[in-house]
């Protein structure tokens, strides 16, 4: 039984025979294996197209950027479960991108969709400070949070968004969606009456839509960029292992209550 709406029976992204490995209309082995990058090569496989120069730097620039941040609950899961089933790699780095949710890995993803709302509005003659005062009082109004601004731990800014934005303003790569991002931070603090720091997640959005990367893959960049830091996580865990440790202090931080159930 069919469930949904097919696509065209079609794919355009790999070609495999015995003798030839074609990726977008290119031969792997005799052009792509050892002229492009990986960078290059994954933008080509998303986008269909090989990237400029800008846009290899930047997408180089955002994958270092958001990679690694320390024993945060992904690389904890991730080691632990390594700890769990040693012979399982995959399962380790798996459990680890099954919680690169928007608390952990970042909102790029909503961020970009942000930005694409905004930037169809300014495009229909509305101003911009107009337009991004309007999307954040919505947020605001709602109840939600704002995507792109809060961090637990850098704070008043977030070093990483200010190098990306910097470099993207040095390297003339900064057009209209890092514009709308950057007048967001005034918005976001008169709507919330308060400074918020503007997180990692807004420049990475920002700076991929003007670079011409689809909006609705942003959120690939971060899951990249993660896989990279947990699979590091886990070759420091076969050789130091601490999964089981952090399970243990784990397990005694928490009072049982059990018994009578409690509101």
């Amino acid at each position: 039984m069919l469930i949904g709406k097919p696509g065209p029976a079609k794919s355009a992204i790999c070609k495999a025979e015995a003798d030839r490995i074609e990726i977008r209309g290119r031969d792997l082995v005799g052009d792509l294996m050892g002229r492009l990058t990986f960078t290059e090569y994954f933008f080509l496989l998303v986008t269909g197209r090989e990237p400029t120069e800008a846009q290899r730097f930047f997408l180089d620039l955002l994958l270092v950027a958001i990679a690694e941040h320390g024993l945060t609950p992904t690389a904890q899961v991730a080691r632990m479960t390594l700890d769990a089933a040693p012979d399982s790699l995959q399962g380790a780095v798996a459990a680890g991108i099954l919680g690169c949710g928007p608390v952990i890995l970042g909102t790029a993803e909503a961020c970009a969709e942000i930005l694409v709302k905004a930037q169809a509005r300014v495009a229909k003659g509305d101003l911009p400070d107009d337009v991004t005062r309007a999307i954040t009082s919505d947020i605001r109004i709602a109840g939600g949070k704002m995507p792109g601004f809060g961090h637990p731990l850098h704070n008043p800014v977030d070093p990483r968004a200010e190098r990306i934005l910097e470099l993207a303003q040095e390297r003339s790569v900064a057009a209209k969606h890092v514009d709308l991002a950057k007048r967001l931070r005034p918005a976001v603090a008169e709507v919330w009456g308060k400074q918020l720091t503007m997180n990692v997640s807004m420049p990475i959005a920002a700076v991929l839509l003007d670079l011409d990367f689809p909006a609705p893959i942003v959120k690939a960049v971060p899951i990249l960029a993660r896989t990279g830091g947990l699979l590091a996580h886990l070759a420091e865990e076969q050789q130091r292992p601490i999964g089981f440790l952090m399970a243990s202090h784990g397990e005694a931080a928490i009072d049982y209550d059990g018994g009578e159930p409690t509101d």
